[in-house]
């Protein structure tokens, strides 16, 4: 724990401060790419922004089953990329990494030399089985520990936002590195709130009861929205990404005739250039958060089918 571990003031920081120590000012003589997925957490370009590096948006689709394929950039992004940020399970759309999925990056990352920054907030609220880690992975095929960065957090485990608690797991020489920034940039977590937050990482009977709710929160989206052209049964986390043809404008629908809050998904992304693609990966899908009460959620999700449902012109959302 002295070399390998940092506990946070929230996993966004360590998210942010990470790529401001760890990103060169060059790579291989250009400006350093990092890259990320797209929707993405706003930290993510925010960190690549503030390092002077150059964010690079990789699509996050149904085709590719809302994983963004990083092995499929073209070799001159990826000669100059410097941090792969990655999110499984995946935040907006409850996508979960396979174990062979994080071995193929981190060989990817092997072969053109950078690093992976893993945000591994959602990984204990899953529905099924606990999704695999990137240090699993990275174990299993004798990974070097510098490749690697894993952020996890009690906001999402434990419901404790507002305790700003995260940990940080990295090599030796990389702790060094990060730990040089905080002590000019960051401030430790108190030492109250460290006591607390031991006191929940220690516990899992919270945990797994949390867990069981958002199961039983699935279950109602599934019977409720199951029969919606965009819906997609949620994975993990406690999102539900559904397609709705303009996020925008069914958002504003929901709030103005329904008093639903929901987020457009468009706010989590941005356009992709035209060489990976083009679009904006996120304009056509709401961000629903299952977080209310169970009841409150399922009478929201009743307003979202009612407002979304047939009469609703998903091919021309704005008329």
């Amino acid at each position: 724990p002295e070399r390998n571990v940092m506990s946070l003031n929230g996993s966004r920081e360590g998210l942010f401060y990470s790529c401001v120590a760890l990103c060169p000012e060059r790579k291989n003589g250009q400006t350093p790419a990092v890259l990320t997925p797209n929707p993405f957490y706003p930290c993510y370009s925010a960190a690549a922004l503030a390092s002077q590096a150059e964010p690079v948006y990789v699509p996050a689709t149904s085709e590719n089953g809302f994983l963004p394929d990083f092995a499929a950039l073209p070799e001159a992004i990826l000669d100059r990329t410097a941090i792969a940020y990655m999110c499984s399970p995946s935040n907006p759309q409850g996508a979960v990494a396979s174990l062979e999925y994080w071995k193929t990056l981190l060989e990817l990352a092997e072969r053109h030399d950078f690093r992976i920054f893993a945000d591994e907030c959602y990984a204990e609220l899953y529905r099924d089985a606990p999704p695999p880690g990137v240090l699993q992975a990275a174990a299993e095929i004798g990974a070097d520990p510098e490749r690697v960065v894993a952020f996890h957090s009690l906001s999402k485990r434990s419901n404790l936002a507002g305790l700003r608690s995260g940990f940080l797991i990295a090599g030796a020489e990389t702790m060094v590195r990060l730990k040089r920034l905080r002590s000019y940039a960051g401030a430790p977590s108190p030492i109250p709130a460290q006591m607390a937050a031991e006191a929940c990482w220690r516990d899992e009977a919270h945990v797994m009861a949390n867990r069981a709710l958002y199961a039983e929160k699935y279950a109602l989206a599934d019977e409720i929205l199951g029969d919606m052209p965009g819906y997609r049964s949620t994975e993990a986390g406690f999102f539900v990404w559904l397609e709705v043809g303009d996020g925008e404008a069914a958002a504003l629908k929901l709030w103005r005739e329904g008093g639903v809050r929901v987020l457009p998904g468009g706010y989590f992304s941005r356009e992709t250039r035209m060489e990976l693609g083009g679009g904006d990966p996120g304009k056509a899908f709401l961000r629903i958060a299952l977080v209310a009460p169970k009841a409150e959620v399922a009478r929201g999700l009743h307003i979202v089918r009612d407002a979304l449902g047939e009469g609703w012109n998903r091919s021309d959302a704005s008329g």
